[in-house]
């Protein structure tokens, strides 16, 4: 491939539609799939061939889509479309603030074709320089056409023009060949042609399209380059047609992941953004989904129903039935099921986090456990540790949030609170119900006392013949508490 095809002097990316048929306060093309906006997705495949420039047109909410663009993409020229519509005049206002481009190819596409890749847009620039043509057409075959321009070929095969669906001839219906917007352009003769058309028709817009009447009068030689990957070239004007396209980029991210030796139970069920990334030997189970920039290590086995953003899972771990965002599990642990990892979780290797557990702000140490049924937020946890059924972090005061540290090898009973801040020491351990408000030293024992106080026939007395009340005087031979009861439900109901 020559260094003209692989660097283009420019790439021009239209971006300034209102897209009202999405019917959002959302512009069209700041809608995502696959973890990007749509946007993303065609910057990210113009950059791909490294061209010396690259600017996006733009007019509808300016201001929000610039912001997106720049944030996604500081090196893009950001081109303002002035009144005169349509998409001929948009690339002619981009090439007026990129002087420069005066030479060598200008590649045109859009802002809402997001399968389109970096290789399909290659292929074009290669063939484009390679025949040394004015301009080269990429061009796909549909089945139904209906609705899209038509190509039409001269004998020799180079393309005589392009035919919009109205204006086209029943004959000229039949064709199966449709313009894809997507171009190849000589710069010097795009600029020329550029400056002979006008807005002399029906939509009162300058349209790109004839371009290649000017060229073909000129006796320029255009071609068309034909993919065989419609999707490649499909936009999304509304959300039907941006759910299909990302079913479809979900489809071909799986099926590389599959390729490359992830195991998918339920492809149906699982998606996975284009950012991820999975290793060797991952198993994903039905109902998960990895957003963000997520990254599974070799031999995890993610899910049933488990969504993960921007989470790092170690190398064999185990992660069912989670949320986790912004959180890193270690190699060998295991989570949930029912859990919820908040950001700043850190999950030491072979630790646990176990059935309804909520965790934030947290550092676990290695094969800690933290079972079942507790909280722990803005902590540090030691190593070798066990946390028991029902524990929580007190964190906050009402005004601030403070931290908890727990050392290693530390034991604590059922249901006890730590009132941040507070430290226990390694070793330590807590009694069932312990309100831990003070430091606890290492080795120690911290309980709260409270008295048990037993009142003894309470039931019989203020619940007489209750179903309790029966079974205790069954249970001491009494007979008080025996007289049949007027129901035979119990307290609650059941």
């Amino acid at each position: 491939m020559s260094a003209e095809a692989i660097h283009p002097a420019a790439v021009v990316i239209l971006a300034a539609g209102a897209g009202t048929r999405m019917k959002s306060s959302t512009p069209k093309i700041l809608h995502g799939i696959g973890g990007r906006s749509m946007i993303a997705h065609a910057i990210d495949a113009a950059s791909g061939l490294e061209p010396e420039r690259l600017a996006v047109v733009v007019r509808h909410e300016r201001d929000r889509v610039a912001a997106h663009v720049l944030d996604h993409a500081p090196q893009v020229r950001i081109v303002d479309q002035d009144e005169v519509p349509g998409t001929g005049r948009a690339v002619e206002v981009a090439l007026e603030a990129m002087p420069e481009a005066d030479s060598g190819t200008v590649v045109v596409t859009y802002g809402d074709v997001p399968l389109l890749t970096t290789e399909l847009l290659a292929e074009l620039v290669n063939r484009h320089v390679d025949e040394g043509n004015s301009a080269t057409v990429l061009t796909t075959r549909l089945e139904d056409p209906t609705g899209y321009g038509r190509v039409l070929r001269a004998e020799d095969g180079s393309v005589l023009g392009i035919v919009e669906q109205k204006d086209a001839t029943d004959a000229e219906r039949e064709i199966n060949e449709v313009n894809s917007g997507i171009y190849a352009f000589d710069a010097a003769r795009l600029r020329h042609a550029l400056a002979q058309v006008g807005t002399d028709n029906a939509q009162g817009e300058k349209y790109l399209t004839d371009v290649l009447g000017v060229l073909r009068q000129d006796g320029d030689r255009i071609a068309a380059a034909v993919t065989t990957d419609r999707w490649q070239v499909e936009g999304a004007n509304d959300r039907v047609q941006l759910s299909a396209l990302g079913k479809e980029l979900n489809r071909r991210t799986l099926e590389r992941w599959m390729r490359a030796g992830v195991s998918v139970v339920d492809p149906d069920s699982t998606w996975v953004d284009v950012d991820v990334a999975l290793s060797r030997d991952v198993t994903l189970l039905p109902g998960t989904h990895l957003t963000g920039r997520t990254a599974i290590g070799e031999g995890a086995t993610v899910g049933p129903d488990t969504t993960l953003t921007d989470t790092t899972v170690g190398v064999d771990a185990t992660v069912k039935r989670t949320d986790a965002t912004g959180a890193r599990i270690g190699a060998g642990a295991t989570v949930g099921p029912f859990t919820y990892l908040r950001p700043g979780t850190v999950l030491g290797e072979d630790g646990k986090i176990g059935a309804f557990y909520e965790t934030k702000n947290a550092v676990i140490g290695a094969r800690t456990k933290l079972s079942h049924l507790g909280y722990v937020g803005d902590a540090e946890v030691g190593e070798d540790t066990n946390i028991g059924c029902g524990n929580i972090t007190s964190n906050y005061d009402g005004v601030a949030k403070h931290r908890t540290v727990i050392g290693s090898q530390v034991r604590t009973g059922a249901n006890t609170v730590f009132v941040a801040p507070v430290s226990v020491g390694d070793g330590a351990y807590t009694g069932a119900g312990a309100v831990v408000r003070h430091d606890v030293p290492a080795g120690a024992l911290t309980i709260t006392k409270a008295p048990q106080d037993i009142n003894e026939n309470w039931v019989q007395r203020k619940r007489p013949g209750t179903p309790a009340a029966v079974a205790a005087a069954l249970r001491d031979g009494s007979a008080a508490g025996t007289t049949e009861p007027a129901s035979t439900t119990t307290e609650n109901g059941n």
